[in-house]
């Protein structure tokens, strides 16, 4: 299904508008209503959680058992991709941030914010997903991988259909709704004040992060684009709905319909992007490693901490991983990584406050570089296995 049909508004233009009505109002618009819009921001997104392990489910599951003997191989491939997409990340943020840093920042220029108390719904509805996403993914590749072998064709169509109610359900309840949903998490950012506190040395670093992670984002691009042999540009322009979307919203998994519909224009087939697009958002975290990386590294220089390249090395390889258990969660990289921030890089309380501080003063550009790499695997995927599976179905 196009984005440009007709007369139809493009998703992306949605969410600007969506964003920008956000900023204006939430800037004059009195407390009570502020509360209305937290009260449908608290339900949708009660909603996407439950609705997410479902997706996965939904869309990871048809797609294994309809790869065909590629599975185990591409299941391997694409984790390992993800995988050394995030540390090297990693790696790109530790060598830019340690050039960068000297020339803006000085040790004692960055203070804890104090953070205003948040709104409050005038009433919450709980909604408790079947299950965790890893669960769901877990579930996933059991019955997918399965389905291969013991080509059992009735639980292979429920499975099917299961997924075509999944995607209506994307398509008719969630993908009309997001912008919506953006504007109401942004219009409570502006009234709370917070669109306006970023200054100093945390400008200074969030600033540096974004701009890594949007030159992450052309280099892997360049990268994928040579190997599938496509426009690098086109191809990122076509994933803008995905990265303006995950800004928004903060949440890898919860963009997974808008991903999913961004690399179908990127001409990525349905199979490969079905399986592709719900796996990434679980284990490639390369934006939000940026992110991270660059924040601990500013806290470390500010604070007269000294900086090491195998010491970070470490951190950054274990942080890879320990972001797989935190999908969809805002601020989950961050949790999952609070430990090693501890027992590695040796920071104390305040240390640790900080980097939550500048983590989380503007969460967004993290999953949306995290969506946005996914469709960059995704592309180098087709290219390897794309050719394959159309042979194996012939055959």
């Amino acid at each position: 299904m196009k984005m440009l049909k007709g007369k139809k508004i493009p998703l992306f233009v949605k969410v600007l508008i969506g964003m920008g009505l956000g900023i204006g109002l939430g800037l004059i618009l009195p407390h009570g209503c502020i509360r209305i819009l937290k009260t449908f921001n608290v339900l949708f997104s009660q909603f996407l959680k439950f609705i997410v392990p479902l997706l996965v489910i939904g869309m990871v599951t048809p797609a294994l058992a309809s790869i065909g003997k590629n599975a185990g191989k591409m299941l391997l491939t694409v984790v390992s991709v993800a995988y050394i997409s995030t540390i090297i990340a990693g790696f790109f943020a530790y060598g830019s941030s340690t050039l960068l840093f000297p020339h803006y920042l000085s040790t004692g220029e960055l203070q804890i914010a104090t953070g205003e108390e948040a709104v409050k719904p005038f009433f919450e509805l709980k909604i408790p997903p079947l299950c965790d996403v890893m669960t769901a993914l877990v579930l996933s590749f059991m019955t997918g991988i399965c389905l291969i072998f013991t080509n059992t064709e009735t639980l292979r169509k429920c499975i099917v259909d299961f997924g075509e109610i999944v995607k209506l359900t994307i398509e008719k309840a969630i993908i009309p709704v997001l912008p919506i949903y953006i504007f109401t998490m942004i219009a409570e950012m502006a009234s709370n004040g917070q669109i306006k506190s970023l200054m100093g040395a945390g400008v200074k670093i969030i600033l540096t992060g974004v701009v890594l992670s949007i030159i992450y984002l052309v280099v892997q691009y360049c990268l994928a684009g040579a190997v599938a042999k496509k426009n690098p540009l086109k191809c990122l322009y076509n994933m803008l709905p995905a990265y303006l979307t995950a800004f928004s919203i903060c949440s890898s998994s919860a963009t997974i319909p808008v991903t999913h519909r961004c690399c179908l224009s990127n001409n990525i087939s349905e199979r490969i992007a079905g399986f592709v697009i719900p796996l990434c958002s679980t284990v490639h975290m390369c934006g939000s490693t940026i992110k991270l990386a660059v924040s601990a590294l500013a806290v470390m220089y500010i604070s007269g901490m000294p900086v090491d390249f195998a010491t970070f090395a470490g951190f950054v390889m274990m942080q890879g991983i320990a972001a797989v258990a935190a999908p969809g969660v805002m601020g989950g990289v961050l949790m999952a990584s609070m430990g090693l921030m501890e027992s590695i890089l040796g920071f104390g309380a305040a240390e640790t406050a900080l980097v939550m501080t500048l983590y989380l003063a503007f969460d967004g550009y993290g999953p949306a570089c995290n969506v946005t790499g996914d469709g960059a695997i995704a592309l180098v995927i087709e290219s390897w296995f794309g050719e394959s599976q159309k042979e194996e179905k012939a055959a």
